[in-house]
Order: structure tokens, then C-alpha cells, then sequence
């Protein structure tokens, strides 16, 4: 840790400097869960993970910035959980198993919005499974993992892979026990997944939501059914039955 904590202190003297918590205040309506940010302009901030990756990268390597991000996602700063995560893209060719699952932890550690989430998935976790680095089974504890932002990072992850209509059927089957998970935000994710997985393999979609229909929450179907004609919605709508069960 010695050999990090000089980039840990600049990091956090860097981003107290560069505080505007007027920015920071116009932002935080998008988040739900919270948002503390120092409120760093976004070109401030982008040049200076350039810096840092280029002045510390051959020095620190991926193990290094994998321990600077350990502590930088556990503060709940912002900026500073962005760091993390955009100082390990370059690294793409030294990733291994191992690091998808140090990855991971970040989400049970750290990570608290839906933006880090989803960032993690997209620009790193879901690259794992299109290298086949890691296999999509690889995932299956985080689906009953006590953090929402790993179970909701499975079905958002899995977004890299979707588009081959092959792989539709395995990705459903996956996510099946996550169906009624009671957080908003997993819903949210598992939506997406679905409404993207429909584009491709519409038919196979359909008939994975309909036995849930009465029974799944209401805004995975929001989301999954978000592109169908309104005929098509109407199929996914809970029955008169299940609608008064719920009232009495």
C-alpha cells in the first residue's frame, strides 16, 4: 500500500481543489440513492486521470491501480469511484479472472449508484465475458449477493452479449432466478437486459416474461416491453385476478 498511497493523497487534494458544490448540487437529482461529489468540471477531471495514467502507469502497472481503486470506491466520492474504474480500462490486456472478481467486489465495497454500476458493466465487466476472460457462470453468486449493485450488475453486464441471437436463450435462463428480486434498481437493470435481448430474439423474450407476468414486478415490465406496439404490451399486463389478489 506504501508504493499507492502518494497517488491516494494527490487524488483526494486534486479533487478538494477542484470542489464546486454548486456542480455537484445540479447533478444529484438523478440519483436516488445519494450523490456526494466534490463537483470537479468534467474536462478538469478527464485530464487529469490522463495525467495520473501516464505519469503512474509503468510504476503502479494493474495491480497498483487496482489497490489505489480498493480505496477510492469505499469513500463514496464520486469522482473519486470514477477514477477507479476509468484507471483500470487501459489495462484491458493484463485483465484476468482474478481481476474480474476484484472487480466485483468493488460493488459490494463501494460502488452505491446506478451510474458506477452500470459504467463498471460497460466499460469492464461486460468486456470479461465478450473476451471470454471469465464465463457467464462466473456470475452466478452475485445474483444472490446482499448488494443490489451486484445482482443488478448481472443482468446489465450480460448487455454485452446479447446482440448474438444464440446466446438468448442461455442469458434468460441465467436470469430467471432474479425475477423477483425486491429492488427497484435490479428491476431497472434486468428491464434493460430484457428490452435489448427482445430486439434480438423477440419471440423467446415474450414467452420467458409471460409466466411472470402476474408475479414479477411491474417495472421490469415497464422497461422490458418498452418497444412493442400497445397490442403487444396488453399481453403483459396482469390479469384481472391477480390485480384484486393484490388489492384484498
Amino acid at each position: 500500500m506504501k508504493r499507492t498511497a502518494g497517488l491516494l493523497a494527490e487524488i483526494r487534494s486534486f479533487c478538494a481543489a477542484h470542489a464546486d458544490p454548486k456542480r455537484a448540487g445540479r447533478y444529484a437529482h438523478y440519483f436516488r440513492e445519494g450523490y456526494d461529489a466534490y463537483g470537479v468540471p468534467q474536462e478538469v477531471w478527464e485530464a487529469q486521470k490522463d495525467a495520473w495514467l501516464a505519469a503512474h502507469r509503468e510504476r503502479l502497472s494493474l495491480e497498483g491501480f487496482l489497490d489505489v481503486g480498493d480505496q477510492l470506491v469505499q469513500s463514496g466520492k464520486y469522482e473519486e469511484a470514477s477514477f477507479a474504474i476509468f484507471f483500470i480500462i487501459p489495462f484491458r490486456e493484463q485483465w484476468k479472472a482474478e481481476t474480474f472478481q476484484r472487480l466485483g467486489s468493488w460493488l459490494e465495497h463501494g460502488i452505491r449508484n446506478w451510474a458506477h454500476s452500470d459504467i463498471l458493466c460497460g466499460e469492464l465487466l461486460s468486456h470479461f465475458l465478450k473476451d471470454r476472460i471469465v464465463p457467464v457462470a462466473d456470475m452466478s453468486a452475485w445474483r444472490v449477493s446482499p448488494s443490489k449493485w451486484k445482482r443488478r450488475a448481472v443482468p446489465v453486464a450480460l448487455l454485452g452479449l446479447v446482440k448474438k441471437p444464440g446466446k438468448v436463450p442461455a442469458l434468460l435462463k441465467f436470469v430467471r432466478p432474479m425475477m423477483h428480486d425486491p429492488e427497484r434498481v435490479v428491476h431497472q437493470g434486468l428491464g434493460w437486459f430484457l428490452r435489448e435481448a427482445w430486439k434480438v430474439q423477440p419471440d423467446v423474450v415474450e414467452a420467458f416474461l409471460l409466466p411472470f407476468k402476474d408475479s414479477a414486478p411491474r417495472l421490469i415490465f415497464q422497461y422490458a416491453t418498452e418497444k412493442m406496439t400497445a397490442g403487444d404490451k396488453a399481453r403483459f399486463r396482469r390479469s384481472k385476478a391477480s390485480r384484486q389478489r393484490r388489492k384484498s
